[in-house]
């Protein structure tokens, strides 16, 4: 063996000054060279890092800024909705309703005092006026409103609206004070006794000031913030200290027409950002109210200037290239030195060569420096690591190994730490076998590095057998017919039982979905989905001719996963299955109820027949027959047919005679239950749930359950129930599922 003498060091006696170390022309151009690459992608890399850097600093301040116009998107929402409600009581009032029964000079200067002192307590309310039944003006509180005649659509005769609603005009623009100001007019109609038009009450509130009054659920209320309608034109906003660039600064200016690409975005969507030039802009769709006639939907916009943006960057900006210049400087230096150390490297490269030829033998041994990079190995470590010597040469041990990072980690800090590691590797899934590792570490002298020197043991037989004593353990011997499939469903292994079952003759060769091609085959995609899902799938198969109708074959189908947790084997057991008792087998009794109804409008005629009592306090349950993935095929419908037609006659000989029982889709059924509230309801559908599965035709029954809501219709009382049933399917873990219950 090489002893502790042999080093790098005593070696240097007898190398020529050709393997000394010396700085040749190509490696200074290569030096060079990577040092510019470097600079380069500094330069780059830290332009990149700013960029970004802004842009996620704009868009943390436009997603602010949009939460901030949301708050005020619903509080503007909510001021309309309040002044409606404000109107209403305007119209409801005692004076007016007086000077409308008997006008009178008096009663009008009384009405217009009470007006004056409304408006001087609430800001946004400009005027009041009053119309007569033909929408002529009678009187207001000032002159700048009320002379306007009322639109069309509330004189028409086939108005939509009328009674207790309230008519929001959209948006108007008026010189008040002398300055154009936006404002919403409302209309109360005022109505008789025989709901007769007697005149219309008209407010007049100021978009600026309602603007003004929700301001301060901005963060900061010298933010931008304008409102357009969805034409474009600008309502509110325009005064600005320092107006942007292509944003309009008059009332009514169109952003349509000055900056159509903000425009365009804002067209499309509801909601967003647009980064521009100059700033970001952050939007928002709202709508002040929803009527027959139309609807006022506006945009609220707000934007941040992006020079803003970049002065709040600028500090981290200096720190970022600072920070670029520092790592600029330390990669230079390890490049230098890296080259340095690989001169170095090539004088030791002597000792390599002369420890190469020290482990020859069957064996196999592979020495790796300190880095984790193989230094050499010997034709029996690369025959079993499945490369050649000159590619393990300078390889990384890791990827050698094929191991992950938290593997390769664990290993190396138990190297260092206790200076050894075994371990098993598998190399099947590169076409390769079994191996066992023992690593150990040996140290450096004071003038030699540390090395690792591993050692493989091919123990792939070993593994073999093991292998096929878990495959054998997993098949049993017994007299249940067994059979093992991978997870594609090509038979592994079967037992005795099962080949004499299935008359294989000992020839394995073939696929479970084919072998059971009658019973399983246009099923086994939906199987192998349900095995996978809940490790376990039961049926019956194999069932005798229409003379031994019982003789049917359980099939039970488990998986199993391998480490990664995915299906790797799937085992299929046959026993003898217990007699099914078939509705139409069962002795002669008669159901009590015979009706079943075959579309809605029956149903809706019965429901409708109901007394009174019966109908309120009726419940529906809707139950869900089919099993999951029963209608991925089309062939799989007159299977469902046949289910369904199963399931109606064994409830019809259970079914009380006050119940009824209805078709509704393929797959559903509707009972209605009058005069039963939602407890006696839910213990019907367990009773009924207990006897389907007594009867082996309960698989993925799912119910609903509703009970009815006064003033309800059909449509609506079946809804309600299909709730209940989406909501016990999505669960998952019961069948029953309760929704819209009475409340007691």
């Amino acid at each position: 063996m090489l002893t502790s003498k042999s080093t790098p060091q005593s070696l240097k006696t007898i190398l020529i000054s050709a393997q000394g170390i010396h700085w040749s022309r190509q490696r200074i151009l290569a030096v060079a060279s990577q040092i510019i690459m470097l600079v380069i992608a500094f330069v780059l890399l830290t332009n990149i890092a700013i960029t970004l850097g802004e842009r996620r600093l704009q868009e943390e301040w436009a997603t602010q800024r949009y939460s901030e116009l949301q708050t005020v998107g619903t509080l503007i929402a909510d001021k309309v909705a309040f002044q409606q409600f404000r109107t209403q009581m305007f119209a409801r009032e005692e004076q007016l309703s007086d000077y409308l029964a008997k006008p009178s000079r008096k009663k009008k200067k009384k009405l217009k005092s009470n007006w004056d002192n409304l408006m001087k307590n609430i800001p946004e309310l400009l005027g009041i006026a009053l119309f007569d039944a033909n929408g002529k003006y009678k009187t207001a509180t000032n002159s700048n409103f009320g002379r306007q005649a009322l639109p069309a659509e509330i004189l028409a005769d086939n108005r939509n609206m009328g009674g207790k609603e309230i008519f929001t005009s959209a948006i108007s623009f008026s010189p008040i004070d002398g300055m154009l100001q936006p404002y919403i007019y409302q209309v109360a109609w005022l109505e008789n006794p025989d709901q007769s038009i007697k005149g219309y009450l008209v407010t007049y509130n100021s978009i600026f000031k309602m603007l003004e009054a929700v301001r301060p659920a901005f963060a900061n209320n010298k933010s931008p913030m304008l409102m357009l309608d969805t034409q474009g034109l600008l309502y509110a906003g325009a005064r600005q200290s320092n107006p942007l660039p292509r944003i309009p600064e008059t009332m009514g200016g169109s952003l349509k027409q000055s900056y159509p690409a903000l425009w365009r975005k804002m067209a499309m969507n509801n909601f967003g950002q647009f980064h521009g030039d100059d700033a970001t802009f952050v939007f928002l769709k709202i709508e002040l109210t929803t009527q027959f006639e139309t609807q006022r939907e506006y945009f609220l916009v707000s934007y941040t200037r992006n020079q803003d943006i970049a002065s709040k960057f600028n500090q981290w900006r200096n720190i970022l290239v600072l920070l670029a210049f520092a790592i600029t400087l330390l990669s230079t230096a390890a490049i230098v030195l890296t080259h340095l150390y690989r001169l170095e490297q090539r004088s030791r490269q002597k000792s390599i060569e002369l420890a190469n030829g020290l482990f020859t033998s069957d064996s196999g041994y592979v020495i790796v420096n300190v880095n984790g990079r193989i230094v050499t190995a010997n034709d029996a470590a690369a025959k079993s690591l499945l490369l050649s010597r000159e590619e393990l040469t300078d390889r990384s041990l890791q990827r050698t190994l094929h191991q992950e990072d938290e593997q390769y980690q664990t290993m190396m800090q138990k190297l260092d730490k206790i200076g050894e590691w075994r371990e098993d590797i598998n190399l099947g899934s590169y076409s390769g076998g079994s191996l066992k590792l023992y690593i150990r570490r040996i140290p450096g002298t004071l003038n030699s590095q540390a090395y690792y020197l591993m050692s493989l043991v091919d123990v792939s037989d070993l593994s073999a057998c093991q292998e096929q004593s878990e495959l054998n353990y997993l098949l049993s011997d017994s007299s249940v017919a067994i059979a093992l499939t991978d997870a594609r469903g090509h038979l592994v292994r079967v037992n005795q039982s099962f080949d004499s079952l299935m008359q294989l003759d000992g020839n394995i060769d073939i696929n479970i979905s084919t072998l059971l091609e009658n019973d399983i085959g246009s099923q086994w995609q939906r199987i192998k989905q349900h095995i996978a899902a809940q490790g376990l799938w039961q049926g019956q198969i194999l069932c005798s001719p229409n003379d031994h109708p019982n003789q049917c074959m359980q099939a039970t189908l488990k998986g199993q996963l391998d480490a990664e947790g995915e299906l790797q084997f799937i085992v299929c057991t046959l026993e003898q299955a217990a007699p099914r008792i078939k509705p139409e087998s069962v002795g002669d009794i008669t159901p009590h109820r015979s009706a079943i109804l075959v579309n809605l409008l029956d149903l809706n005629e019965y429901f409708q027949a109901l007394n009174t009592t019966e109908r309120e306090h009726a419940s529906l349950l809707l139950i869900d027959i089919s099993p999951e993935g029963m209608l991925s095929h089309m062939s799989d419908i007159g299977q469902l047919e046949i289910r369904q037609q199963e399931i109606e006659t064994l409830m019809l000989k259970t079914l009380p005679d006050a119940y009824q029982i209805s078709h509704w889709q393929l797959g559903k059924i509707i009972v209605i239950l009058p005069g039963t509230d939602a407890t006696h309801t839910h213990a019907f559908a367990s009773q009924t749930l207990l006897s389907l599965n007594d009867n082996n035709i309960g698989e993925g029954v799912t119910m609903g359950i509703a009970s009815y809501q006064q003033g309800q219709e059909l449509e609506q009382f079946i809804s309600n129930a299909e709730v209940a049933l989406q909501r016990a399917k999505q669960i998952g873990n019961q069948s029953i599922c309760q929704a819209f219950t009475r409340q007691t």
